[in-house]
């Protein structure tokens, strides 16, 4: 089956991405805005796309005419947020902050969650996710239609101590993480504790099926 999106709507769009690339990690964004006041909002359009520079996407979407949400207006006019990832037992609380309250309402508040001062930017992490990174903003790619690609370069990352293997290596204890992840539809996700070993296949070791130069 093909699916031609020139010809489709939007909606259906959607639809298609959502149930095909899955698992998709969470941002869960903190931002300031210009009155101080804390906004946090869930995100799946999310990933890194860079260490060098440390650079992560994330894609947000208005639910009104000339606005990309409350994150994206307040990291145009701060330039500064905190991504944090959700562990399992931050499921309900992170759907408590995908509820569309009003700019002037504190999610953090309405969710029963911690925040804490950042160390290079003023807006405060989620204590109770297990990793967070303060970001600033590297620019923001206007797509139409009230859609936007928040690129931000990571500054500082904060790793939950227990799941610290090696501080100096930075290796860490990714299982310990609990990590979950959004699948299809409006209210399905994933844990990311089911996984399997795949090494890399050095060049040298396979078998070449063609010619060379073919």
């Amino acid at each position: 089956m093909e699916f031609d999106f020139a010809a489709l709507s939007a909606t259906d769009r959607y639809k298609l991405l959502v149930s095909t690339v899955v698992p998709r990690p969470i941002a869960w964004v903190v931002t300031l805005d210009g009155q101080g006041r804390p906004n946090a909002a869930p995100f799946s359009f999310f990933n890194a796309v860079s260490q060098d520079p440390p650079v992560l996407a994330i894609g947000i979407g208005g639910r009104r005419p000339g606005d990309i949400k409350d994150t994206g207006n307040n990291i145009r006019e701060t330039g500064e947020f905190v991504v944090n990832l959700v562990a399992a037992a931050n499921a309900e609380a992170m759907n408590v902050t995908a509820i569309e309250f009003g700019p002037e309402v504190n999610e953090l508040a309405e969710a029963g969650l911690t925040p804490v001062p950042s160390v290079k930017v003023k807006p405060p992490r989620i204590a109770e996710s297990p990793v967070a990174m303060e970001c600033e903003r590297l620019m923001t790619i206007d797509l139409g239609n009230e859609r936007a690609v928040v690129l931000g370069r990571i500054l500082l990352m904060h790793v939950r101590d227990d799941a610290v293997l090696d501080a100096q290596k930075c290796y860490i204890d990714t299982p310990k993480l609990d990590l979950i992840g959004r699948m299809h539809g409006r209210g399905w996700y994933t844990h990311t504790r089911d996984r399997f070993e795949l090494p890399r296949i050095p060049v040298e070791t396979w078998p070449r099926r063609s010619s060379p130069g073919r």
